[in-house]
C-alpha cells in the first residue's frame, strides 16, 4: 500500500481503546487529551468504515517521531497535537506548543534525506483571545476568521522576510494541489479560488476577491537546490 498522506493525531493510541479515558491514571477521567473533533478523516466513511485505511492513514504522534527517524514519511503529513500541549489557554499553554512543534523540526531536521525535501508548515486554529487586527476577506457566506500565525520552515523556504499575500487554512490544500497537480476537492469549496492579485497601496486586500494564495511565494525553489 502507497501510502501519500496519513494524520498523527496526539495520544491516538489512547483514544482507541478508551474515547472517553476513564482509565487514563493520573490525569484523571474524561482529560480528552486526543482531540476527536480535530480529525477530519473522523468523518470520513472510506476511511473510517475500512480498518486497513484507518490503520494507515490515522495514528499516533508515536508513529510520526519513528517515521521520521526512518525517513518513511507519506507526501503529506498533518499533525495535531493533544489538549495538553496545543497551547489552548483552557488546557495548555503556548511554550508547550512550541516545545511541541520544536521537537518535530529538530527530529526532520537531522535526517538529511528526509530534510532536503521538506517543507514544515506552523499554524494555529485561532487565536487564542490574541486578536490580530487586519483585513478579513468575505470570502463566501461563512467568512474568514482573524489572523493567525503562519510559518514556514523548509530549506526552500524564502526566509526573513513577510508574506503579504492573503491566505487561510485552505491554502494548505491549495499548496498540495499544485505541488502534485492535484483537482480541486470539489467544484464549490475555497481550492477553487484563484491566487489574490495585490492591490498596490494595500497588499493585504486582493483586487480579485474572493481570492487566496497557494503558499508558492513562501518559497525559493533554486535556493533550496543549492543548498542540497
Amino acid at each position: 500500500m502507497c501510502i501519500r498522506d496519513r494524520y498523527y493525531g496526539d495520544q491516538w493510541n489512547n483514544y482507541v481503546p478508551d474515547p472517553y479515558q476513564l482509565n487514563y491514571g493520573a490525569i484523571g477521567a474524561n482529560t480528552d487529551e486526543y482531540c476527536n473533533i480535530c480529525n477530519p478523516f473522523q468523518y470520513d466513511t472510506s476511511i473510517m468504515a475500512n480498518e486497513a485505511v484507518r490503520t494507515a492513514h490515522i495514528q499516533d504522534t508515536a508513529n510520526l517521531y519513528a517515521d521520521i527517524a526512518n525517513g518513511t514519511l507519506p507526501a503529506v503529513s498533518i499533525v495535531k497535537p493533544s489538549g495538553l500541549v496545543d497551547g489552548h489557554p483552557a488546557s495548555s499553554k503556548l511554550d508547550l506548543f512550541e516545545g511541541f512543534t520544536k521537537k518535530i523540526v529538530d527530529a526532520v531536521q537531522a535526517n538529511p534525506a528526509l530534510w532536503k525535501d521538506t517543507a514544515i508548515f506552523i499554524t494555529e486554529d485561532e487565536g487564542g483571545g490574541y486578536y490580530d487586527s487586519g483585513y478579513v476577506q468575505p470570502l463566501d457566506f461563512f467568512g474568514d476568521g482573524t489572523r493567525i500565525i503562519f510559518l514556514v520552515v523548509s530549506p526552500y523556504a524564502a526566509g526573513g522576510r513577510i508574506a503579504h499575500d492573503y491566505a487561510d487554512h485552505v491554502s494548505i490544500l491549495k499548496f498540495i494541489e499544485r505541488n502534485w497537480s492535484l483537482p480541486p476537492v470539489t467544484d464549490r469549496s475555497r481550492d477553487n479560488f484563484p491566487n489574490p492579485v495585490a492591490e498596490f497601496n494595500n497588499p493585504y486586500v486582493p483586487l480579485n476577491s474572493p481570492a487566496i494564495s497557494d503558499l508558492f511565494e513562501l518559497f525559493d525553489f533554486g535556493r533550496g537546490r543549492d543548498n542540497r
